[in-house]
């Protein structure tokens, strides 16, 4: 892996951390542009009262210089601004146990544990008794560093005219089956509520999730991520572990709540004939062509010149005001799930952070065809290649 990234951070913690490596020379970072990205993972209808109080800005601290990459790693920090009420609960420090500060930090502990998160598993793993060690690092928020990350990645494909796009297919029972050229819908996209291309699909699916939110409960769906422009022979045959479609799958099923991830025409692919399923190729004014992209732009775990075409299904989020049964963990009796701030419906945010995972993915195995010291030498090799592959 060449474009690498750690994340640092609590949800309730100070802040948020990223280091990235990996990124090549010249490339033009804006400041703006990632702080937009961050924004765009903030939105959408069903969202809870944390985007309420956090507005994520990114601070640069290391890796750029004017503006430009200068091919050292780079360091990203988002504050977390309810810091400011948790620094006894969360501090890194031995706080002075007061009785003061012996209840504050008593009244953030958890027990009881939340079926369908992190809670079960991490304690027992870890050996903990407060369900809060587990909670602050598996929760969501940490998606905000991705976000600030793939920003970066989605940089250096900018400057070889590759772009996505995200759009939601379906909130609950309300889907959509139409089949559209997202980038033809991008203005409707980013301005919809729920990341839609349709008004009237978007109020039937704000329905769904009102229906949730009266109820205490939580509603998931799906979403679609397409990437055009993506050059031929991204990825390999060669092993397991460089295949692109193996390696996005693994990517966005990485993000929190993310249960299927489908390449293409995904599992409708079995119940269709091998005479439908496949891409034909053609040749029109010496070009090669294709009139179908059932494959979603990759075969044989490498790209194929036609739109990179992702969908994944993200769950209906585990922390609800109606309760599921559970255990306290450190009394091992039935109690009701803990509760804690939560989404109704986060799946317009989860396509963004899809986005970016994604992106990360498709920069590395860019950088890993093309070079990655400089963004001079990558166009260099870039262009050479594309003129290479023209003249077969």
């Amino acid at each position: 892996m060449i474009f690498r990234f750690l994340t640092s951070g609590e949800s309730h913690g100070k802040c948020l951390n990223a280091i990235i490596e990996g990124v090549p020379a010249g490339i033009n970072i804006d400041i703006n542009f990632i702080n937009k990205e961050l924004s765009r993972r903030q939105c959408g209808y069903g969202r809870g009262g944390r985007m309420k109080i956090e507005s994520d800005k990114v601070k640069i601290l290391s890796g750029i210089r004017h503006g430009l990459s200068i091919g050292s790693p780079i360091c990203l920090e988002i504050e977390n601004k309810d810091w400011i009420n948790w620094q006894i609960p969360m501090s890194t420090e031995k706080v002075e146990l007061s009785d003061e500060n012996i209840n504050i930090i008593k009244s953030k502990e958890i027990k009881n544990v939340r079926p369908g998160h992190a809670d079960y598993s991490g304690v027992l793993k870890y050996n903990h008794v407060d369900v809060r060690n587990i909670l602050e690092r598996s929760s969501a928020r940490e998606t905000a560093t991705r976000v600030a990350v793939g920003a970066i990645a989605k940089s250096i494909l900018k400057e070889f005219n590759i772009e996505c796009i995200s759009f939601v297919t379906q909130i609950g029972e309300v889907f959509s089956n139409v089949e559209i050229n997202p980038f033809d819908y991008i203005e409707l996209i980013e301005k919809s509520e729920l990341r839609t291309y349709s008004d009237d699909l978007c109020e039937k699916m704000k329905s769904e999730i009102i229906k949730a939110q009266t109820q205490g409960d939580t509603i998931g769906g799906s979403f679609k991520v397409v990437f055009k422009n993506v050059p031929v022979g991204l990825g390999s045959h060669v092993h397991w572990d460089r295949k692109l479609d193996g390696l996005l799958a693994q990517a966005i099923m990485s993000i929190p709540a993310v249960k299927s991830v489908e390449i293409g025409m995904g599992k409708s692919v079995a119940s269709a004939f091998g005479s439908v399923v496949h891409d034909e190729i053609f040749i029109e004014n010496g070009n090669y062509v294709r009139k179908t992209n059932n494959a979603g732009g990759i075969e044989g775990g490498m790209s194929n010149g036609e739109d990179i075409i992702i969908s994944a299904s993200m769950k209906a989020i585990p922390t609800m005001k109606k309760a599921l049964n559970s255990v306290a963990i450190d009394r091992k009796e039935q109690v009701s799930a803990h509760f804690e701030r939560s989404d109704t419906c986060a799946v317009p945010a989860c396509s963004v952070v899809a986005e970016a995972m994604a992106a990360i993915v498709i920069a590395d195995v860019f950088l890993e065809k093309f070079s990655h010291d400089s963004l001079f030498e990558m166009k260099q090799n870039f262009n050479n290649y594309i003129k290479q592959i023209s003249l077969r």
